[in-house]
């Protein structure tokens, strides 16, 4: 049960001790590889969505969530400043809708490979934004996990190959576009962090939903596509099927491990928790999709499985 503190009659969501602050990395990592599990669901639904119209439908579903909980904690959603009101615009606009989009928008504009290694600078970015806006503060030899963990991902991505023939092609626009896109990830981690100092982790879960919808609704129009609904009972009831399990498994219970688990820890600790995701990602594409796994990339699934051992180790031993 979570620990309410007051100080200045403000609500703090937090937890102290080393075995909740553990907790918390392991609650990030499961949400992050409940991600993971998005190819599953999302693959056949683009045979009849585009990307907006189903993260659109994914939102309105959970508005079956977001819109009670937000009447239950209507009490934590007064007096909010103006930080926190830009915080919520920040993982509702900037992490949900506008980064998805400039990460789209870069494989249209530039070299894939160079695209997915910039994008792996997000932990660096979370990193940085959380010392500049919660003034977090890092253990020693923290730097070394971080390598470590980047190292990881850096196997599972491209093995040993070079991701890019030469270095110019990393001054494109659609670099730019992916580095965009890092940078709104990682300081949507630190904005989620900040609001739950002030109010629950399923308020937060809530009002993400909720405030990205509206920005959902305008980029769905403006792309102007039409919703193929399938006309063939199985086919209709597949895709039904597949919309529900995307929105309340990725994309609810995810937000609420993650969130649930982000309000005990560091941001700066939480960035390198969220690298299950792509650890997972590899093992569903071995397991589902048949794509071959490598023992490089196997190897890089580990490092990073052991960086979250050590970083758990670390965080009990520091609190």
């Amino acid at each position: 049960m979570e620990k309410k503190l007051i100080l200045n009659d403000t609500p703090l969501y937090r937890q102290h001790t080393g075995k909740a602050a553990v907790s918390g990395i392991w609650l990030v990592a499961a949400g992050a590889a409940l991600w993971g599990m998005d190819p599953l669901f999302r693959i056949l639904l683009l045979k009849s969505l585009t990307s907006s119209q189903i993260v659109f439908a994914e939102h309105l579903l959970l508005m079956v969530f977001a819109i009670p909980i937000l009447l239950i904690h209507r009490s934590e959603l007064a007096g909010l400043n103006m930080r926190q009101l830009g915080a919520l615009l920040f993982i509702g606009w900037g992490g949900s809708a506008i980064a998805t989009v400039l990460f789209t928008s870069a494989f249209v504009a530039g070299d894939p490979n160079t695209v997915l290694l910039i994008q792996k600078t997000q932990p660096l970015f979370t990193i940085f934004i959380a010392r500049l806006v919660l003034r977090e503060s890092l253990p020693p030899r923290f730097s070394w996990l971080i390598l470590l963990a980047l190292a990881g991902t850096y196997l599972i991505t491209f093995g040993l190959s070079t991701p890019i023939g030469h270095w110019h092609n990393i001054w494109t626009g659609g670099s730019l576009l992916s580095l965009g896109a890092a940078a709104l990830w990682g300081g949507s981690t630190v904005m989620g962090r900040l609001l739950l100092d002030r109010m629950s982790f399923v308020t937060v879960t809530a009002l993400r939903f909720v405030v990205a919808l509206p920005l959902l609704l305008a980029l769905t129009l403006s792309e102007g596509a039409q919703w193929h609904i399938p006309s063939e009972v199985g086919a209709f009831a597949a895709v039904t099927a597949n919309l529900l399990l995307q929105a309340f498994l990725p994309g609810l219970a995810s937000l609420l491990f993650y969130y649930r688990g982000l309000s005990r820890t560091k941001a700066s600790y939480a960035t390198l928790a969220e690298l299950s995701f792509p650890a997972v990602g590899l093992i569903v594409n071995w397991l589902v999709f048949s794509q071959p796994l490598t023992i490089v990339q196997f190897a890089g699934f580990i490092l990073i499985w052991v960086t979250l051992l050590l970083l758990s180790r670390q965080t009990k031993s520091a609190a």
